[in-house]
């Protein structure tokens, strides 16, 4: 059945949950309404600034995210928190320990929390997330949490995402030069070592922090921030550095070309994933299976065969 646009604008307006939550479904099905519901919904700006959490495994950032979200909502601000998972087809697992985790916020109307999978779909968190932050946007949120473990692209996917990228650490994650080998230390804002009671979170700290002098010189230079998620210590610092941190990109105009530079992406990745289906929809399996033969006996080249493809779906 149709979706009735109007119909859903207005919920949105409204803040229905069950709608949220319907319209989020559909972006992890790759739902063919979609793009009817983009386009309805991209109308509905609300502003929202967006918070990237990252990191590895085992950092605490669940239960970071969790005494964040506390702090918000002291502050009077509205938050959605949207943890996802890049990798599992289930929904299960470390999505449902995420949910665990933030319970008690779970009947506060100003906080709307979703578990979400990319089941690996096309494009993955690269083209998932920006729909369903859009969806969030629009609802008037006033803080995006956005939650992915970081375990390669996940992260790098997820600071694209966002305004502000935190990354978590532990004590004991390693030198600073695996870090850095691990990308983790590319993609920063801001710096968290968690657990931060544990042996070894200054020597952690201090490592990042000889890391960072020795890359190349930033507009703005990453903190380091201790904090101890499960007591709640260190969240207001890190929740003002985050502000600190908009304030910087916001008058530098840095906001507005990370903005840009993200929905251009989006805009290649939904062009891309149109090809794909394109080229699937063509149907002509032997059409393809000739081309690479021809490849595999250096009869033709990939780009020529390439050619010939695009050719015959644009037909």
């Amino acid at each position: 059945m149709k979706i009735d646009t109007d119909e859903l604008v207005a919920k949105l307006k409204a803040g229905d949950r069950r709608t949220i939550a319907r319209l989020i479904s559909l972006v992890e099905d790759a739902s063919e309404e979609l793009p009817d519901v983009i386009r309805a919904v991209s109308s509905l700006h609300g502003g929202a600034y967006t918070v990237g959490i990252t990191g590895p495994p085992g950092a605490g950032k669940s239960t970071l995210v969790s005494a964040l979200v506390g702090i918000l909502r002291k502050r009077d601000l509205t938050v959605s928190v949207l943890a996802i998972d890049p990798t599992s087809p289930f929904s299960g697992g470390a999505l449902l320990g995420d949910r665990l985790r933030m319970q008690e916020h779970a009947t506060d109307p100003g906080v709307f929390i979703r578990s979400m999978a990319t089941r690996g779909r096309l494009g993955g968190l690269a083209w998932a997330a920006p729909h369903a932050l859009r969806i969030l946007d629009a609802i008037g949120t006033d803080v995006i949490v956005v939650e992915t473990v970081g375990v390669g692209q996940a992260e790098v996917d997820v600071a694209r995402e966002a305004d502000t990228t935190a990354v978590v650490l532990a004590p004991g994650f390693g030198d600073a030069i695996q870090a850095n080998k691990a990308g983790l230390l590319e993609i920063a804002d801001i710096y968290v070592v968690n657990k931060a009671d544990r042996e070894g979170a200054n020597t952690t700290a201090r490592d990042i922090k000889q890391m960072l002098h020795l890359g190349e010189a930033r507009d703005w230079e990453p903190p380091v921030l201790l904090t101890q998620a499960v007591d709640g210590k260190g969240i207001e610092d890190l929740w003002d550095a985050i502000e600190r941190h908009r304030a910087h990109i916001e008058s530098s105009g840095e906001l507005r070309r990370r903005r840009v530079a993200r929905n251009a992406h989006e805009i290649v990745e939904i062009a891309l994933g149109r090809i794909r289906r394109a080229i699937d929809e063509v149907g002509d399996k032997e059409l393809l299976d000739s081309l690479a033969e021809q490849v595999t006996d250096h009869g033709l080249d990939p780009y020529t065969a390439a050619d010939k493809l695009l050719a015959e779906v644009e037909r």
